[in-house]
């Protein structure tokens, strides 16, 4: 269905809620859900099915179907994609998908890669990262893969500390104020310092992930190594990136 022809159901929906509307809406949208759980199974890695997602996510599609004011200059897409995301770490908390001892880890090799910049005066290399966990660097890889899940930690924040509520104000302003355009060229420079700390491949990873749309197999094809391989590069990229980004981490989620 074109823009128009999404237009046009939504000006019915609005005014009557008809529920045959309302499932049409549904399967209008069911690609947005497959899309923020493909992003989010990144974290999570081979963790939580990704159909199980997929699943928890058509809750908060349904839910942003219900709530949306059509007649706000916000624009849907948006809306639902946070409420979608919302839903899946809401189900995931409930179930306790992030064990302490994987919270822990994460806390090691952050506390890790931050006495070693603060010695070095650069980012760790894995084998100083693993001498100064006193691992190997199997067990690092391991640690690192096993982590991904304490990912969505800074996501479940972002998304409390009301996101949308946020979002709803920017989409809601024509103009771009001073404030919003310095911001902007800021997080651009942040950006840029953050890709520089990565390695060749890491930047590559990223690249084709959040700019490039490509699927981890796509990426796995392109860059010939295993999606395991592709998954583990996302995770240190990450690492790396978290520390340049702080609180502006939610832009790759």
């Amino acid at each position: 269905m074109d823009e128009a022809g999404r237009d046009k159901l939504w000006q019915q929906y609005s005014k009557t809620h008809d529920t045959e509307l309302r499932d049409e809406l549904i399967l209008e949208y069911a690609q947005l859900v497959k899309l923020v759980a493909g992003r989010l199974s990144m974290y999570l890695g081979y963790n939580v099915e990704y159909d199980d997602l997929v699943g928890y996510g058509i809750f908060g599609l349904i839910d942003a179907i219900d709530k949306y004011d059509y007649g706000k200059n916000v624009k849907f897409e948006t809306y639902a994609s946070l409420r979608i995301r919302g839903a899946i770490l809401d189900q995931i908390r409930k179930m306790d998908w992030i064990p302490r001892s994987l919270r822990q880890k994460q806390k090691k090799i952050n506390a890790a890669m931050a006495a070693i910049e603060a010695k070095t005066g650069r980012t760790s290399t894995d084998e100083e990262l693993a001498a100064e966990l006193g691992i190997s660097i199997e067990e690092l890889n391991n640690w690192q893969g096993q982590t991904k899940m304490s990912n969505l930690i800074s996501l479940d924040e972002y998304t409390e500390e009301g996101s949308e509520s946020g979002i709803q104000a920017v989409n809601n302003t024509r103009f771009e104020t001073p404030e919003d355009v310095v911001e902007k060229e800021e997080l651009k420079k942040m950006l840029v310092e953050a890709l520089d700390l990565l390695t060749e491949k890491e930047k590559n990873v990223v690249t084709l992930y959040y700019y490039e749309d490509l699927t981890l197999k796509e990426i796995s094809l392109v860059l010939n190594v295993s999606e395991s391989r592709v998954s583990q590069l996302h995770t240190k990229a990450l690492n790396k990136m978290r520390k340049k980004l702080g609180d502006y981490m939610e832009i790759l989620a």
